[in-house]
């Protein structure tokens, strides 16, 4: 007869390399634990870096609260948080840990080394840990944490995972695999977590894996890790029931995505998990519209009561239970497919553009986009260039930071502040409700402001060409008035005459590339990469504006009246101004000034647009370009400029000079914040910057340079031939040069 087996009590290092076991089954499991440390601590980055699908190295880095140094002879222990006191607690955990078994488990079949510093340390400290036990790094040295050099927050390194565990090690899938899985896991963290950045990447690499920015929104991380044609093609869902205590937020694909397998992001009070019922329900939905054997991508971020959801069910805490199960899933169902059936009446293909010059076979079903002919010629390498400015621009690459809205909605504009306590300026972007029809307000019998001495002889009609079209065109009045003044038509002419021909041809057939910083661009043309100076090319397109467009110009009305006088004390207390206590007072000056702009405003609301009222208070600005806006930061040192830099005395020297000045005011300068040559300090006595910032910024400035400013410059402007000397444009690449080079490499 067999012996009885006799029960013994399993050695304490065996047991706790089995619990290791249940909750570190991987190294992307060990990982999960880790980031979700880090996101308890409330880091803001977060940096992984891996060797050999994380077996040989798993490290992450933190910026979060670090851990305390009478804390390290413990953080390894199994059952050790700080994230839970009572069992009680865990109805309303709003942590991702709470059983302190995720380091304790890692320790246990790896070698950990964790490097911290709090905010209230004067430096860092790092120890080494096995068996959850604080070890010496070093034969001979003692096992206490050691003081060194670090930055706020944690680094935790994971060496040789399941080196005593070989089953397990062996049972692993390559290093490759085992890397896709890491990468999924931090991809699916960086993408709901969108306020904090991710890092991935193999130790070795300079290049990252993955890589998101804390600024950017879920729907920009999508589109980095996931790519364009998943983002493009998403349904924002949302959805809120206080009888079960949830609410529901995500994003879903259309019917015009699908893929060979289900992307499910499920996140319930913000922990990655998976519930087999939500995705049944999900896959069922998808079957009638799409393809059969085709699934589509889901994100859902699921906000639940924490003390109906179970969170102590599986080891990894890769599963939940939750109340009414079965109520939220249908709930969720019936918000998809509202939103699907009101999104996919139609359905969308996009092709591949092909480049000019490439044979078709099948003339009848394409046709090339840029509606160049195609003439059968061989292509060479170095002609195959991007031709279509649709397909990427360089902010493709960048995550935006704002996103575009219509260019006809209303911006509030500037508050002027000074210890006069000025009353704000705000101005509406939609001229339409604020145009004045000029030949009301103004006396159409004069043909020449009276303040001049000498009258023009000429009566020709103005070479307007395309210009007196828009003009047309554009005018809301619904008024066009030609205008036969010869000092006009001679200011017409001298930019005719110095037009750059090439350069002419170069700005109508450019594709725009991207913004470099806010004043330069990249702009190609043919096989030629140009860079472009946007503000000396926006002040000269403004200038010719002013003039080929002159006595038609719609209004941008100020919702208050600015006084002129408060406008020129602002002028003269920037440096920018030059006064000096030679000048005479500031406020005689600022008298002068409006006693002649006063007098002058006759003239500049019929000419100009820009209206004074008798009082000297500034009521309106000219309309340039549809869509944009100046930034009033500058309007004092317009408004000084106007009374002392404009020739008032003679005709054609007034009109060139207030071309120029009102185009200086009116060139693009996108940061009210920065000080530069047209803007004023903030003092106390300037422009309110954080009132300055025109609404119309929600656009970004480079998506007002992209889609206002250079399809102006293709359409409108005639660049003069000193462009091509002075660094407005500069050729920095051209590709049949770069293809000699590396052809010789």
């Amino acid at each position: 007869m067999a012996a009885i087996p006799t029960i013994k009590k399993l050695d304490e290092a065996v047991v706790n390399r089995i619990a290791a076991g249940e909750v570190i089954q991987r190294p992307a499991n060990a990982l999960k634990e880790m980031i979700e440390n880090s996101l308890d601590a409330k880091s803001t980055s977060i940096t992984v870096t891996v060797k050999s699908g994380g077996l040989k190295l798993l490290q992450i880095q933190d910026n979060g609260c670090g851990i305390r140094k009478d804390d390290m002879d413990i953080v390894c222990e199994r059952f050790t948080t700080s994230k839970l006191t009572k069992f009680e607690d865990l109805s309303s955990i709003a942590t991702y840990g709470f059983r302190g078994e995720a380091l304790a488990s890692i320790s246990h079949v790896a070698h950990v080394t964790i490097t911290t510093r709090t905010a209230q340390s004067s430096c860092g400290y790092k120890a080494s840990y096995s068996d959850g036990k604080l070890v010496s790094p070093r034969p001979g040295m003692s096992a206490d944490p050691k003081p060194c050099a670090g930055n706020k927050g944690t680094q935790i390194t994971v060496e040789d995972l399941f080196y005593n565990v070989s089953t397990r090690r062996k049972a692993l899938k390559s290093p490759g695999e085992e890397f896709a899985k890491i990468a999924d896991v931090v991809s699916k963290y960086a993408i709901h977590n969108s306020g904090v950045a991710f890092t991935l990447k193999k130790q070795g690499e300079n290049m990252a894996a993955v890589r998101t920015a804390s600024g950017a929104s879920i729907l920009d991380n999508i589109r980095t890790i996931y790519g364009t044609t998943v983002a493009r093609e998403l349904l924002e869902v949302s959805c809120e029931n206080q009888r079960f205590a949830f609410k529901m937020h995500g994003y879903i694909s259309n019917a015009n995505y699908s893929v060979k397998k289900l992307q499910f992001l499920l996140f319930i009070n913000h922990r990655l998990v998976d519930s087999s019922a939500m995705r049944k329900a999900i896959e069922s939905l998808y079957e009638a519209y799409l393809p059969k054997n085709s699934h589509p991508f889901v994100y859902l971020s699921l906000e639940i009561s924490p003390s109906n959801v179970d969170v102590n069910v599986h080891p990894t805490k890769h599963e939940v239970h939750f109340l009414h199960e079965d109520s939220i899933i249908e709930a969720i169902q019936q918000t998809f497919e509202e939103k699907l059936l009101g999104a996919n009446s139609s359905r969308t293909y996009f092709t591949q553009t092909l480049l000019p010059g490439i044979s078709v076979t099948d003339t009848s079903a394409v046709t090339s986009v840029e509606g160049e002919k195609s003439n059968g010629a061989k292509v060479y390498a170095h002609q195959m260039v991007r031709t279509d400015s649709r397909e990427q621009t360089l902010h493709a690459f960048l995550p935006p930071k704002d996103h575009p809205v219509k260019s006809n909605e209303s911006n509030n504009i500037s508050q002027l502040s000074s210890g006069r306590k000025h009353k704000a300026i705000a101005m509406n972007q939609n001229p339409s409700s604020t145009i004045i029809n000029l030949d009301e307000e103004c006396s159409a019998s004069h043909s020449v402001d009276e303040d001049f001495s000498e009258q023009p002889a000429g009566s020709k009609k103005p070479r307007l060409e395309e210009r007196s079209e828009n003009a047309r065109s554009t005018s809301s009045s619904g008024i066009y008035r030609e205008i036969s003044l010869t000092s006009v038509l001679n200011l017409q002419k001298a930019i005719d005459q110095s037009e750059h021909k090439g350069m002419k041809e170069l700005f109508e057939d450019h594709k725009f590339v991207g913004c470099v910083n806010k004043s330069l661009a990249l702009v190609q043309h043919s096989t030629k990469l140009y860079l472009a100076n946007i503000t000396t090319l926006s002040k000269e397109l403004f200038y010719q504006i002013i003039l080929f467009k002159f006595g038609n110009f719609d209004f941008l009305r100020l919702s208050e009246p600015a006084p002129v006088l408060d406008l020129a004390l602002l002028a003269l207390d920037c440096e920018e101004s030059g006064w000096t206590e030679n000048d005479g007072p500031k406020d005689e000056l600022a008298t002068y000034i409006v006693n002649l702009l006063k007098e002058k405003r006759t003239m500049l609301l019929d000419y100009f647009s820009l209206e004074i009222d008798s009082e000297g208070n500034l009521l309106t600005l000219p309309v340039l370009l549809d869509g944009y806006v100046p930034n009033l930061n500058g309007l004092p040192m317009f408004v000084l400029r106007l009374a002392t830099e404009v020739d008032w005395d003679s005709e054609e020297p007034c009109f060139r000079s207030f071309a120029q000045e009102c185009s200086r005011f009116y060139a693009f300068k996108p940061d009210p914040f920065q000080a530069d040559d047209n803007s004023c300090e903030d003092d106390n006595e300037g422009i309110d910057a954080a009132m300055a910032k025109p609404s119309s910024s929600c656009h970004s400035w480079q998506w007002t340079v992209e889609h206002v400013l250079f399809p102006a410059f293709r359409t409108g402007l005639m660049p003069p031939s000193h462009f091509s000397e002075d660094g407005t444009l500069l050729q920095i690449a051209n590709l049949p040069d770069l293809y000699k080079v590396f052809e010789r490499c």
